[in-house]
Order: C-alpha cells, then structure tokens, then sequence
C-alpha cells in the first residue's frame, strides 16, 4: 500500500499534465479574431494554426517511437512541459519582434504542439506503469482532466478577458505557461514505475503490425477519437444555426455542455469503475452513441438535437481511455510504441471524423444534419471492434 501511495504524486503531475494539453490546444483558438484584428492576419491563414498545431502532434507521435525509450520517460515528460510552456512564451514575443507576425505565431504554434504531442504519447503509459487496483479506474479519471482542463481555459479566459480586456492576452498566455513550468518541476521529483519488467522489452513495429487484436484496437482508437470530435468540433456551429443564438450563447450550449457531460462519464467511471464492467460500459456507450447521432440529425425540433448533442459528450466519453485500457490489458508488452501509435490513431480520428462531417455537409447543401448522420459510422464501427476484441482478447499474441 505504501509504494502505490508513493505514486499517487506521479498520478496527480499526470493529470495535471492533461490540463497542459488542453491549455496548449484550446487557448489560442480563443485569439483568433484578437489575431486577426491586430495582426492584420486573414482567417484563411489563422485556420491554418489548428490544422498545422495538430499536424505537429501527428509527427511527434510517430516519432516518438524512436526516441522516448531512449533519453526515458522522466527527461521526456520534463522535455514536454518545457516546449509547452516555451511555445506559449514566444506567442508573446515572436509575433512583434518577427516581420511576420503570421510566422511568429506559427513558430510558437509548432513549439507547443511538440509539447502536446509529447504528452499525448506519454501520460497514458505513465499512469498506466504506476502501481494501482484498479488501472481502468485511473485511466479514465487521468482522461477526465483534460475535458475541466478544457472547462477551466475556456472560462477562466472568457472571465479574463471580460475583467481586463482582450488587448492584455499576453499576460493570461504568461499565467497559463506557469501551469506546465511547475508541473516540469514535479516530474523531476516525482517516483517513475517502468511498463515493462527488468530485462523485458515492448514489442516491436513489426511485432504490433503483425498483430491482428493491435489492429482492431487500432480501429477503435480512431473511432473513438473520430466519434468524440465529429460532433465536438461542429457543437457550437450546430447550435448557432439550429437555435439561431449568438456564437457565446453557442459555445456554452454546444461544446462547454459536450465537454461537461464528457468529463463527468469519464469521472463517473473514474470513481466507481472498479464496480462497473469496462466491456459493458463501453457496449452501453457506444449504444447512446449511435442513438444521440441519430437524434442529432433525424430529430425535428432543434432544442431536442441540442440535447441530443449534449448526450453525446456523456457517451463518448469512455471510448478514448477505454480503448486505452483494453490494448494495456490485451497487449501488455505493447510498450512505448503500442501507445505512441494509438495516440496517432486517435489523432486521426480526431481530425479525419470532423473533416467527414464538414464534407458531407458541403456535399448536400451546407446541411449539418446530414453531415452527423454519415458520422454515425464511427461509433458503430467502435462497437464492433469492441465485440471484435472481446471474442479475441483470449489469443493475444494471435499473429497469423
């Protein structure tokens, strides 16, 4: 009992370590017509610093693989925090004292997106290495602080800017940087478990692709992130158009309740998952899933679609740490590059769900409706992969 509590500092540095994610990817979008207005930069550039943020996590995913094992997870975890809190110092200076203030915001863009991309590969199997009862408990908790780290900036930065203007966004982006410099002071205190025993070794790119459970569980991290975003990222839009209500009203009906709901149903399993079956709150969410898509978009009455958009947060989100748990207990020797690589693919799902939606909405007229409902796959898929993994997950290392 004593060495687990020895770990519960390591733990909390992890979840805190989720809340520099989720500063480092949803504080700057909140600037960007601040960008716009004082840089003069237009908004076909500014869109481009979401697309290039988590394209450079994308990269650092896979290249993670190469690296992490090598300098260790302590001096990587350091390494993360320290390029988050950077990138969020030079968008302070970089875009005054460059000709460009365009490449100014984009280089501390890149920089930050390192750190998060880092952190997307490495607190999961940090927290997964500690010693606990129960791990799926742990991970679904440690997920849940992304979506109140999302929470906090979103009000935290609304507050700011209503008390002491939007011109004085430097100095919030400074207190923000303060969160990943003392959280990179923990990790150089903190006690490090390993995944692996002594003299063990993770399984290979080789191995893992040769796996026929790794990939399925491939296939449930990009739904899970596909089934999570395709609805996140088009909230506030949906709720704008559908309710004819002013984009602030939007954003705290659309995404701020999505985001709620998410990290309750992740706390929720966080606190009494030792009592729930993973498999079967996965099966029920994906369930609720399917049918808060269909509400999305086959319901009549736009407060009820609202709704329905709502319960999807509550419902998706177990699918990104539960898919997590379940390639931990299926492939225990997965190591570094089993999660660098389901960081990957649920990074694709988080940009490829919301792309699918974007571009069939397009395809009939601009209709969101029409957009959600082919997004529906995604959950279904998850669902099948889950059925998938739970009739394979007694041949593990099946790989022929």
């Amino acid at each position: 009992m004593k060495i687990k509590n020895q770990y519960n500092k390591t733990i909390t540095a992890c979840f805190v370590g989720y809340i520099v994610q989720a500063i480092v990817n949803n504080f700057v979008p909140l600037l960007f017509l601040t960008f716009q207005s004082t840089y003069g930069i237009p908004l076909s550039q500014i869109t481009l610093l979401v697309t290039f943020n988590f394209g450079i996590q994308l990269l650092v995913d896979l290249l993670s693989v190469g690296f992490v094992d090598r300098i260790g997870y302590r001096a990587s975890m350091i390494l993360a925090h320290v390029m988050a809190a950077a990138g969020l110092l030079l968008l302070t200076i970089l875009p005054e004292i460059l000709p460009s203030a365009f490449a100014g915001i984009l280089i501390a863009v890149m920089v930050y997106a390192i750190g998060g991309g880092l952190l997307e590969v490495l607190v999961s199997p940090v927290v997964e290495a500690c010693p606990s009862d129960n791990k799926e408990k742990a991970m679904s908790m440690l997920h849940s602080f992304y979506c109140w780290g999302h929470v906090g900036v979103v009000l935290i930065s609304t507050a700011f800017f209503g008390l002491f203007g939007i011109s004085n966004w430097k100095i919030l982006a400074l207190i923000w940087a303060i969160v990943p410099v003392c959280n990179a002071i923990a990790f150089k205190k903190v006690p490090m478990a390993t995944l692996m025993e002594e003299g063990e070794r993770g399984l290979s790119l080789a191995e893992l692709f040769r796996n026929k459970l790794f990939w399925i569980l491939l296939i449930m991290m990009i739904c899970a992130g596909a089934s999570e975003q395709a609805v996140s990222q088009w909230a506030s839009t949906f709720a704008e158009k559908g309710l004819g209500i002013s984009k602030t009203a939007g954003d705290l009906a659309g995404p701020m309740a999505f985001a709620i709901l998410m990290g309750a149903s992740r706390a929720f399993y966080g606190k009494y998952g030792d009592r729930i079956n993973l498999n079967h709150y996965m099966i029920f969410s994906c369930i609720l899933c399917i049918l808060s898509y269909l509400g999305i978009s086959l319901l009549p009455y736009p407060e009820l679609s609202l709704i329905a958009c709502a319960l999807c947060g509550l419902s998706v989100g177990i699918m990104w740490p539960g898919s997590f748990s379940k390639a931990s207990a299926a492939l225990p020797r997965g190591g570094t590059a089993m999660f660098a690589l389901l960081a990957l693919g649920g990074d694709v799902g988080c940009s490829g769900g919301p792309t699918l939606v974007g571009m069939v909405s397009s395809a009939f007229g601009d209709n969101l409706k029409m957009g959600i409902l082919a997004g529906v796959i995604f959950p279904v898929l998850l669902l099948v992969g889950i059925l998938l993994c739970r009739n394979a997950v007694s041949k593990p290392w099946q790989t022929d």
